[in-house]
């Protein structure tokens, strides 16, 4: 049997979001600062600057986390590569190389807690299935429900990675379950889309998740060559269709 202090109960450590069996702590201020550092991070707290970790409360359930991103473990939970076979290796090797995540991401298993790495990053906790198949921005992968099928999905035109800046390839979710994500910008400064047979064009890679049911592509922003010149935005990116995007306002 394990019990905890100051855990739960920690001053500094505010609890600021949480869904299912994921919590999401903050850390209020910068404890462990030496003099030359202490007027940096106050500052910096300041500003919303701060250390943020996730805790994953098992419950007999699995968790699959990125590599690396595991800070401690507290009871009897196992953990397994996530690999089933060497053709589901291989896969998940090419996989890695074009969306810039993880060959392996370790999947923990049992009842007990773990806690992940600090991140100043912010911290997003999304049900996957109010999505019906997410596709993430590079890099934001953190954590998901084991349940949670992750694949592969390629922009719909080769144009689109090129002329819009974005990967050719992008990592989707699909299932039921909770997902873990680092965003760049708190949830509260994202703009949120629900799009129903219509169009977004946003000017730049600034949407950092979206419904794989919209399709994707790059166009120019007047349909004349002209009219694009004049209004100075040149190519954008289109997302067509019905879903939903989360846009941050700010790259």
């Amino acid at each position: 049997m394990i019990t905890f202090n100051n855990l739960y109960n920690n001053g500094n450590m505010k609890q600021i979001d949480g869904r299912g069996c994921v919590k999401v702590f903050e850390h209020q201020r910068d404890l462990s600062v030496s003099p030359s550092s202490a007027m940096a991070a106050y500052f910096a707290s300041e500003m919303n600057i701060r250390k943020r970790q996730v805790l994953i409360e098992l419950n007999g359930n699995a968790f699959t986390i990125q590599a690396g991103a595991m800070q401690w473990i507290a009871g009897p939970v196992s953990m397994t590569s996530g690999i089933k076979g060497v053709g589901d290796f291989l896969g998940k090797a090419i996989s890695s190389k074009v969306t810039k995540e993880s060959t392996v991401k370790p999947e923990y298993k049992g009842n007990g807690l773990i806690m992940l790495e600090p991140t100043y990053k912010h911290i997003l906790l999304e049900d996957v299935a109010e999505w019906g198949s997410m596709v993430l921005e590079d890099g934001l992968f953190l954590a998901c429900d084991s349940g949670i099928r992750q694949n592969v999905v390629a922009r719909t035109t080769l144009s689109s990675a090129v002329a819009g800046k974005e990967g050719l390839f992008n990592l989707c979710l699909t299932g039921n379950g909770i997902a873990v994500l680092e965003s760049p910008v708190p949830r509260d400064e994202l703009i949120e889309f629900n799009v129903k047979d219509d169009e977004v064009k946003i000017d730049g890679s600034m949407a950092i998740a979206w419904s794989n049911s919209l399709k994707f592509t790059v166009e120019r922003s007047s349909k004349s060559l002209m009219g694009s010149a004049v209004s100075g935005e040149g190519l954008v990116n289109v997302y067509r269709g019905t879903g939903r995007i989360l846009m941050a306002p700010t790259t």
